[in-house]
């Protein structure tokens, strides 16, 4: 497991479907910036990539490292390996992303209307073997609801309900997204030039900007 601070954990994935593949350890030297995302996600495409595509830019002559990880912790008929390829390949979105984004008119014939040019890789899905125990269901409340304890108890009753119902239908385990311990998607992780995790951000206008430029001037 991952925490901040410590040392970053390597990435655990199946395929780089863009780009050459590396890891943390050949980019020590360097600000390393993980976008992590869903194929059907609709903020990652309306905020956080345009978010961190700005950065990429800004930032291409210093030591700054981007890449995206495609992960899946819902919806696995739609967040797939194939699907992302497609993505990749032609910008074509799916799902709820293409409804939301055709909604607010970010779409060129169901395409991105912006490259997404810096590698990208596939997460490691393997099936899952955890039982819908209350531990479990406890693990993902105190993970993802930091206030649960001050909230009231009907409130507190339908979290429980939807962890569990979340833990009955989660057919596979994304290893890299449950070795960080996200909390959903977009997030990004920041590591420093020295392999250690310094932030992970869930959503987005959580001043990534500013922290990526912290860390290159360390």
């Amino acid at each position: 497991m991952s925490r901040v601070d410590e040392k970053a954990p390597e990435l655990i994935v199946e395929a780089w479907v863009q780009g050459e593949p590396s890891s943390i350890a050949k980019e020590e030297g360097k600000v390393i910036l993980i976008e992590v995302f869903q194929v059907n996600c609709p903020g990652c495409f309306i905020h956080g990539f345009p978010e961190v595509i700005e950065i990429y830019n800004q930032y291409q002559s210093q030591p700054l490292v981007v890449w995206g990880l495609a992960t899946a912790f819902e919806d696995f008929d739609k967040n797939n390996l194939e699907n992302l390829k497609t993505l990749l390949r032609t910008g074509e979105v799916i799902g709820d992303t293409l409804e939301a984004m055709n909604r607010s008119a970010l779409l060129n014939a169901n395409r991105l209307e912006y490259p997404i040019s810096f590698p990208v890789s596939w997460d490691q899905l393997k099936k899952n073997t955890e039982d819908v125990s209350e531990e479990n269901i406890q693990k993902i409340i105190r993970r993802d609801f930091d206030t649960f304890d001050s909230l009231p108890a009907k409130t507190q009753g339908m979290i429980a309900q939807q962890v569990k119902t979340y833990l009955k239908q989660k057919t596979y385990s994304a290893q890299t997204f449950e070795t960080y311990e996200l909390r959903g998607t977009p997030s990004s992780i920041l590591i420093d030039k020295k392999g250690i995790l310094r932030h992970k951000l869930f959503g987005s206008d959580q001043g990534l900007q500013e922290k990526v430029k912290l860390l290159l001037d360390e």
